[in-house]
């Protein structure tokens, strides 16, 4: 069991590895010279970058966080019997950020008065801190546990500390920012530190009119481009870059058929940057393309054939009215 004090906590389990900065520059160095080019989309995320996804998710257009929300405000009693709350256990929110959604399934169960505790696990320490501060002003009697850790090592330190059953949350549709076989041998990866009484609800959106999609990801206010475009304000910035901003544009696609949305940053002109940091210049042709992100949506014949080949059972799906997002409940089996 693990033991909880009587204030909240973190503990750090990440180890020591590259700063941000040399990160990027690595990132930057290796996804520049290939052909085509790319950047990671994990570096979206400076301060800069996360008001602007802030912004992103109050867009009309942006319909992903309010469909989930919703999901979780009207139907949270049906989730939370699905999974049984009677004998004590975790609910563990793998990327927690601000627990936006999970607080509602928090709330829920404090009125219940569940037996549980609650262990959001993030890279990010500083959100971290800033979610733990709060719930334990909040929910002063709640055994509150913020882990460290990516999701894997979170887990495995879970396993190894305590024997309760847990309820795994991997919400937003966190999922989708990985391809089919990403997404199949990350599913594997989490069954395996599943035990037979465990759960996880992982939230998936789902396939939907086209044109609905393009848009939650080109919205026409420019507030995604501007998203998008901070990832080059932020080499210029952190590698000391020349990338001219007003000489590149975003774009997006989604595809109906592989039912992948891909956004790009498109060099409208033929040109050179120079990236200080890394002592290189990189080449760019007239509207040639840097990709950026996927995020890949999915029906539910889709989510079922892939739970099976990953060795998950689907207990439950909770979707919205408008059946465009769904929070599946899923069990290890065999």
């Amino acid at each position: 069991m693990i033991h909880h004090p009587t204030t909240s906590q973190v503990i750090n389990l990440l180890p020591v590895k590259l700063s941000d900065e040399a990160s990027l520059a690595q990132n930057v160095a290796q996804g520049l010279s290939q052909i085509p080019k790319t950047l990671s989309s994990r570096f979206f995320y400076d301060a800069k970058g996360s008001q602007l996804f802030q912004q992103i998710m109050a867009l009309p257009e942006y319909y992903l966080t309010e469909l989930e929300y919703q999901i979780f405000k009207k139907q949270r009693k049906e989730i939370l019997y699905a999974f049984g709350t009677q004998a004590p256990f975790q609910l563990i929110d793998l990327g927690a950020g601000d627990a936006y959604k999970t607080k509602l399934l928090l709330q829920e169960l404090v009125d219940q008065e569940a037996h549980f505790s609650f262990i959001p696990l993030d890279i990010s320490q500083e959100p971290l801190h800033q979610l733990v501060e709060e719930l334990g002003h909040l929910y002063p009697h709640l055994p509150v546990t913020g882990l460290a850790a990516d999701y894997f090592q979170g887990l495995h330190w879970l396993n190894e500390h305590s024997k309760d059953r847990k309820l795994v949350l991997f919400l937003g549709s966190n999922i989708g920012n990985f391809s089919p076989v990403e997404a199949e041998g990350f599913l594997l990866k989490l069954r395996s530190s599943l035990a037979p009484q465990d759960r996880l609800l992982i939230g998936i959106d789902l396939r939907k009119d086209p044109r609905k999609i393009r848009l939650a990801y080109d919205d026409s206010a420019g507030v995604t481009a501007a998203f998008n475009l901070n990832l080059l304000a932020r080499i210029n910035h952190e590698l000391q870059a020349d990338f001219d901003l007003d000489q590149f544009e975003h774009f997006a696609e989604y595809n109906p058929i592989s039912g992948t949305m891909r956004s790009y940053l498109v060099s409208r002109q033929n040109q050179e940057v120079h990236v200080k940091a890394l002592n290189r210049t990189f080449h760019f042709e007239a509207w040639e393309a840097i990709h950026t992100e996927n995020s890949h949506k999915y029906s539910l014949r889709e989510i079922q054939e892939m739970a099976k080949r990953c060795h998950l059972a689907i207990d439950d799906v909770f979707t919205d009215a408008s059946h465009g997002f769904a929070d599946v409940l899923l069990r290890p089996v065999g």
